[in-house]
């Protein structure tokens, strides 16, 4: 994890006709653009960094005359959860001049001003200390917004422009202070405060802000300028960040634009807030924002490419892809989005899954990560999905639509119950791509996908000034076998009902096998796996976190959340635990004592054989030609 206009009233949703353009209120309701209309004038200050608090005033030039509703966003498109970030607004208040205007709050995330005349103005505080890249977060060392966690929208206004004044919080405090976004500015020298502006209000919400003492790197690929702005304590090898992310970049652009390899913006802003323990990224327009380990981060005569690199290059790969894929080519359901309730769609295993697969195949593919160190994690995506049962239960389709209500609101059950559209979604592009280019004889790919969605869907989805275009539309839940056929000539829509409605499981020791890499699979030595859990050891605590469905324990009655407090008479903790099951045969059993809330409890639980959930991919040494040319073809040159 995987994101644009809010659109905030209700009513009913006519058809538009071709030449009319049309942008949805609220779930339903359609408004015309006004030419000329006054923007909308909005000016925010850290105004209390100790106290996390973000002033704003709107200036509304001409409210609706029968009294102006207004609005914030529930949720921030690429994270599919309903935030309600209203709840953050400490308190506001609005005047016509020197007139107080009463606001009456009409539901949690929306206010309704009483009829005025001339401008209203609205003035309200945001209490920001969500330390992620979803809300917003100030304190005396940066501050960091999403303007769907601040900028209230005009109902019925949605559509003019935007100009926005960044202020820096009091002195002493905001002396050394300077600003990293892509809002389009106003005359405001660079990175320094001043002001913005937005062609509308989904314009606005899409270009998230850092402001802060950050350190600044910038290089140059498919023909914009790149800047990376990284806030935190850090040690960062800076020549070798912008090396590597510029041949990523360079290369995802010449993927959907093989001929000039232009990007779809002329600058692009990396966000990246350094920090202790941490991990998270998300799409926007022409930026995004990330979160990372600082020890993520590569050193000053760091060699290879470590874990938490490789971590690092695939998230920043994976959001930089969906400037393409997700941002400008977008389910039918996201072209317009209502930002009060949830906006549904079954094909997130396509625009999550597909970005999935390439974030590291790109790393791969500009020779930035060896072939090995790409087939290693591409064996954790395969061991990931392996480790759950819920892909027997459920599809990627499924899990697309339920990913308000499972993927993202996960519990203890929810590996019985539901499958990651990440991670098999991305297996799903694998399968897809190994097929079409072992069917075309290497011809043909799902990088021939990928560009006709760009030409026919992508490319021209924001006009010129920055506004979804008139004509800009999306992919509808049953467009993609006949894209595939048209791109590839290659008809996979058999395979598609079964991979993406279905759970039968992928075949992709075959399919890889014609690519010249061995699939093997081993059973799982990690403390539990033969009895049908998971352990979290929290100290001097072992605690069961999960009881896989149909497994020996759960017939045994243990549950999640029961605390192990001693294996056959022994104190329980992971060595004691793996060490017992590892000298017991299968068939056997073992005496379990556990804590369930503060009773004491055991039980005789029957040693079953761990499943075969981990995967190891190597480059069989004695590939034939056809296999290694394909295998080329695939991951790049060797």
């Amino acid at each position: 994890m995987q994101r644009m206009a809010a659109w905030i009233d209700g009513g009913t949703r006519p058809i538009p006709t071709p030449n009319e353009f049309s942008y949805w209120i609220g779930p339903m309701t359609r408004r015309t653009r006004t030419a000329g209309a006054p923007a909308h004038q909005y000016r925010l200050m850290p105004v209390n960094p100790h106290a996390h608090l973000f002033e704003v005033e709107l200036t509304v030039v001409e409210p609706d005359p029968e009294g102006q509703r207004l609005a914030l966003a529930a949720w921030i498109p690429g994270s599919y959860m309903i935030r309600e970030f209203a709840r953050h607004i400490v308190w506001i208040e609005a005047r016509a001049g020197a007139r107080a205007i009463p606001l009456t709050k009409i539901d949690k995330h929306s206010w309704q001003a009483r009829r005025c005349s001339g401008p209203l103005t609205v003035r309200y505080r945001v209490y920001a200390w969500d330390l992620s890249v979803r809300g917003a977060h100030l304190d005396a060392t940066h501050g960091f917004f999403n303007g769907t966690s601040v900028f209230l929208s005009v109902t019925g206004q949605e559509d003019r422009r935007c100009e926005v004044e960044l202020l820096p919080p009091p002195a002493p405090i905001g002396d050394d202070w300077k600003v990293a976004t892509t809002l389009p500015r106003a005359g405001a020298p660079a990175y320094g405060f001043g002001r913005f502006a937005a062609a509308d209000y989904d314009e606005l919400i899409d270009h998230p802000v850092e402001m802060g003492r950050f350190t600044l790197s910038t290089f140059k690929a498919a023909g914009a300028r790149h800047d990376i702005a990284i806030t935190g304590r850090h040690d960062t090898d800076a020549a070798r960040l912008t090396s590597d992310l510029s041949r990523v970049c360079a290369l995802q652009a010449k993927l959907f634009e093989p001929r000039g390899g232009k990007a779809p913006f002329d600058r692009y802003l990396f966000q990246l807030m350094a920090v202790g323990d941490g991990y998270g990224g998300l799409e926007h327009r022409a930026s995004t924002a990330l979160i990372a380990k600082r020890t993520d981060l590569p050193w000053a005569g760091m060699s290879g490419v470590p874990e938490g690199y490789r971590r690092l290059l695939g998230l920043c790969s994976h959001e930089y892809f969906h400037a393409w894929h997700v941002k400008r080519i977008k389910p039918a359901g996201f072209v317009h989005h209502d930002l009060r309730s949830e906006s549904y769609t079954r094909l997130l295993w396509l625009f999550e899954g597909f970005t999935s697969y390439y974030d590291d195949l790109m790393l791969r593919r500009a020779a930035v990560l060896p072939a090995g160190d790409y087939l290693e994690a591409l064996a954790g995506t395969i061991a990931t999905v392996m480790r759950s049962p819920g892909r027997r239960v459920q599809s990627v389709a499924e899990s697309s639509f339920d990913a308000w209500t499972k993927y993202y609101r996960q519990d203890e059950n929810s590996p019985n119950a539901i499958v990651s559209y990440y991670a098999k979604g991305a297996l799903v592009a694998l399968a897809l791509d190994l097929t079409i280019r072992a069917e075309s004889g290497g011809q043909s790919s799902l990088d021939d996908v990928m560009r006709l969605l760009w030409q026919r869907v992508g490319k021209h989805f924001y006009d010129e000034s920055g506004r979804v275009s008139a004509t800009a539309k999306g992919i509808d839940e049953g467009d993609m076998p006949a894209l595939i056929a048209e791109a590839t000539g290659v008809d996979l829509s058999a395979q598609l009902r079964q991979w993406v409605e279905g759970t039968v499981e992928l075949p992709l020791a075959r399919l890889l096998d014609r690519m010249g890499v061995s699939l093997t699979l081993r059973r799982a030595d990690h403390a539990g796996a033969a009895l049908g859990i998971r352990v979290s050891d929290a100290g001097s605590r072992l605690k069961v976190s999960t009881v896989y469905t149909d497994s020996s324990a759960q017939r045994a009655g243990l549950s999640a959340g029961d605390e192990l407090v001693a294996i056959e008479g022994l104190r329980a903790d992971t060595a004691t635990l793996k060490s017992a099951l590892a000298r017991r045969r299968r068939g056997s059993r073992i005496e379990l004592h556990a804590f369930r809330r503060d009773e004491l409890m055991c039980f005789d639980v029957e040693i079953g054989e761990a499943p075969e959930s981990e995967a190891r991919l190597v480059l069989s040494p004695s590939a034939r030609s056809p296999a290694v040319r394909l295998r080329t073809g695939w991951l790049g040159a060797r």
